[in-house]
């Protein structure tokens, strides 16, 4: 009896022949889906990329069960039932919390004070969404024809003080963070480019829910409401895409920190980032020289626990391990590459294990030197941990041996807050910043990051 026949690779459920490679290279099913988003007809823009049947019934669980014709209708309704309220005013008394009301009781002959408002819930207003121009404003900072810093500047500078788009703009300015001696360089891609940047589907949809679920970015005022769910657009965008979108700056910063070693996708889920990594490795690789033997695309290994469900799927290559095992084992500690963590679980309660247990597995089985977190950057307890933000924690339990040299936001879903962190230690690490240095020599925002 001959070799079995290998079961054909089905990449995203319900659809057996789609194929990511495809559908990445094909420009007019983009710009098809794209038409669509348009409309905000999601629905359609879904089917379309992912050739879904018009009846699909697929079950989208996350933060809530949904199909896309329900999720379809819940777009339709717009701002209504507080679907687009995502930012908060400062708390508020109750209207019934005046302490100069008094009620009589049956058994009293004396009015009983109400207790103060001070120790009833504050209530904190909702704020009306952010005009359509700051919310384009804020998708300038991830497009790659843009230096993302200056996009920032920009974001905040051209904001009316005391504006909810300063507040946004001087919130994402203070997280940002490139240390002043480590040299990077981010060019960018204009839109002229013989050679465009590779195909960011995630981005193009993301794009999409951020302008019509009117979001322009985490600030003080969105983390203030303390919003226990997100939108219903969100299971579709997680299942086909990941928990989290990779941006032109944050895959060139990966690239530029693993200086061509390997880079462990670990928890890597679907496998989006992955994808996104290879194709910026392919993108980035230098052309190739009849005299010379093109060096080697350097190495993405997604690693994962295949714990979670996704429909969809970018890589046919995933190694199903645990992810301590396979780093103290398989790669005796992967010293000689890079560990990337996206959207790291927090775990304990109903999660199983305890709290930070993955995160905190991870660096100690890891023997290298550089490690790039993709995660919240606020307190909302989504990744990691529950009640701090990944530098919060490394500069608590790894202060005199990892050093942080970049935080850069990604976009966020509304009413999330995400960004990439990346440390390193050893002799890799950049040097201590001088005191009486002010000003990066070579960092983003300079000069070198306006090279094409």
């Amino acid at each position: 009896m001959g070799p079995k026949r290998q079961s054909a690779v089905i990449y995203c459920e319900g659809s057996p022949t789609w194929n990511p490679d495809a559908y990445l290279a094909d420009a007019q099913l983009h710009a098809r889906a794209e038409t669509h988003l348009a409309k905000d007809d999601l629905k359609s823009a879904i089917a379309a990329s992912f050739s879904l049947r018009g009846s699909d019934s697929y079950v989208y669980h996350a933060i809530v069960a949904v199909t896309l014709p329900q999720v379809q209708h819940i777009v339709s309704l717009g701002g209504a039932h507080g679907l687009h309220s995502w930012y908060f005013g400062e708390p508020q008394p109750r209207a019934d919390a005046d302490p100069s009301n008094t009620e009589q009781t049956p058994s009293a002959t004396t009015p009983e004070p109400k207790p103060p408002s001070s120790s009833l819930p504050q209530v904190p207003p909702i704020l009306p969404p952010p005009p359509q121009p700051d919310i384009e404003a804020y998708l300038t900072i991830f497009n790659p024809a843009n230096s993302a810093s200056t996009a920032l500047k920009n974001y905040t500078s051209n904001a009316k003080r005391g504006s909810l788009r300063h507040e946004i703009g001087s919130y994402l300015s203070s997280k940002r963070y490139i240390h002043p001696n480590l040299n990077l360089s981010i060019p960018r891609i204009k839109p002229s480019s013989p050679k465009p940047a590779p195909p960011n589907p995630y981005l193009t949809f993301l794009s999409w829910a951020i302008r019509n679920l009117e979001w322009a970015g985490p600030s003080p005022s969105s983390a203030r409401g303390g919003r226990p769910s997100s939108h219903h657009v969100l299971p579709i965008l997680m299942h086909h895409f990941g928990c989290v979108c990779p941006t032109h700056e944050a895959l060139e910063i990966l690239r530029a920190v693993a200086g061509g070693r390997e880079i462990i996708d670990m928890g890597s889920g679907n496998g989006y980032w992955t994808r996104m990594l290879r194709d910026y490795h392919a993108f980035r690789a230098p052309s190739s020289n009849k005299t010379k033997a093109p060096s080697p695309i350097p190495l993405v290994t997604p690693v994962d626990s295949a714990q979670s469900s996704w429909r969809t799927t970018w890589v046919s290559d995933t190694l199903t391990a645990d992810g301590v095992t396979y780093l103290r084992e398989t790669r005796s500690g992967a010293k000689d590459a890079v560990l990337l963590l996206v959207y790291p679980i927090v775990g304990g309660g109903v999660a199983g294990g305890s709290e930070g247990g993955f995160t905190r597995g991870m660096l100690d089985a890891y023997d290298g030197d550089t490690v790039a977190v993709v995660g919240t950057q606020n307190h909302n307890g989504y990744t990691g941990f529950r009640d701090m933000t990944m530098d919060e924690f490394m500069e608590r339990e790894y202060g005199d041996e990892w050093v942080k040299v970049a935080q850069v936001p990604l976009p966020s879903f509304p009413g999330k807050d995400e960004a990439l962190y990346v440390f390193q230690r050893g002799p890799r690490a950049p040097l201590p910043v001088e005191e009486n240095q002010t000003k990066p020599p070579n960092s983003i925002g300079q000069s070198r990051e306006e090279n094409t």
